[in-house]
């Protein structure tokens, strides 16, 4: 139980936190690196990447163009992109599991190191209520209404699901308690039959020994 609200604590934190920065990343000319993101069914996803220009006083070259592919674990594809400076994706995620951004740089002789900007937001973080609130002119203590509502739903929703995985634990433990008893029944039934063969063969040879 104290783990659990432990567990509920960190949860809640992460949830109310600040969407983290971008993350930027160094790829080398035809390789590739790709990024998982663990989404839950149903939530809203969007991601934006650019490659960051090596001299911003001249246009990008051609030999750091990218191209990206973004993968359900499933092998379903929700974005793809060849040879492009820079993009973005937005997917409501149709499963669970694991989501793959690959990125890969265009070979190139003599190797060149490509420089990538990428932001991947899931869930609460993909809604900007500062755009909200210039387009529909909100009150700022409307704008902050909304947005605590937005978060105890995520929350509600994060809950939900920690809960239902919560029961297939337990349904996964009950499965493999039973299990291990039969497999212990199995196990004893089976030292017995060999401690009574080993017995009745002891007996026989015994007996014909004439020793008992």
């Amino acid at each position: 139980m104290i783990l659990r609200s432990v567990f509920a604590l960190v949860l809640l934190v992460g949830i109310l936190s600040p969407a983290s920065e971008s993350l930027r990343f160094e790829l080398q000319s035809g390789q590739t690196k790709c990024i998982a993101e663990d989404i839950k069914s149903n939530s809203m996803t969007v991601g934006k990447y650019h490659v960051v220009k090596p001299n911003e006083d001249h246009p990008l070259p051609d030999s750091h163009k990218l191209t990206v592919k973004v993968t359900s674990s499933h092998g379903n594809s929700f974005h793809s992109a060849e040879k492009v400076e820079s993009g973005q994706f937005a997917f409501t995620a149709a499963e669970q599991g694991d989501y793959i951004a690959c990125f890969w740089a265009v070979e190139h002789t003599p190797q060149i190191t490509v420089t990538v900007d990428f932001d991947w937001r899931t869930g609460f973080h993909t809604k900007d209520w500062t755009n909200v609130a210039k387009k529909g002119q909100v009150h700022s203590m409307e704008l902050e209404l909304k947005n605590l509502f937005d978060t105890v739903q995520s929350i509600h929703e994060e809950m939900l699901y920690l809960r239902e995985r919560e029961e297939e634990m337990q349904e996964l433990n009950k499965a493999t308690t039973s299990k291990m008893f039969w497999l212990s029944f199995l196990s004893l039934f089976l030292c017995l039959s060999v401690a009574g063969i080993q017995f009745w063969h002891l007996k026989s040879f015994f007996e014909k020994k004439k020793l008992i």
